[in-house]
């Protein structure tokens, strides 16, 4: 399971319906979820996201989460993450955890961040989705596990 987390200033996700999911302050994190990734799997990301610490404190060093900053969490689905690059010149996804599989996992990664914090929103699983946002910092890291 890997995520791409951004702390952003704002971010919004577009579909053919209009706008389905915005936030002010906090993380848009992009999920990809592999065919070998477990509940085990959710649930340690889930921590990691909800408690790394990428928000500044009052001496402009990066020691809060973003529920010490009372930002909102985007969650978005994007099996793109868990491609393997490392050959030729074509993403390879036979890594990537079936549609079922994936959905079922990012449900249940959801599920479990809004047990622990209410500020959470989420893309359109299996959408075409237009994501706006504004990179603060820019501050960007990987999350594998």
């Amino acid at each position: 399971m890997r995520a791409l987390i951004q702390r952003v200033s704002y971010a919004k996700v577009i579909t053919n319906k209009g706008t389905i999911a915005k936030i002010d302050q906090g993380i848009l994190a992009l999920v990809g979820i592999k065919q070998s990734d477990t509940e085990k799997s959710v649930l340690q990301l889930t921590e990691k996201i909800l408690n790394y610490r990428i928000f500044s404190d009052q001496n402009d060093k990066m020691n809060l989460n973003v529920q010490q900053v009372q930002g909102k969490i985007l969650f978005v689905p994007q099996f793109t993450l868990v491609s393997d690059t490392n050959k030729g010149l074509r993403p390879d996804f036979k890594s990537a955890g079936s549609p079922e599989h994936s959905q079922l996992l990012f449900d249940y990664l959801v599920n479990h961040a809004k047990q622990i914090y209410i500020d959470i929103k989420t893309g359109e699983f299996g959408a075409n989705m237009q994501i706006e946002l504004c990179n603060n910092g820019p501050v960007t890291f990987i999350l594998d596990n």
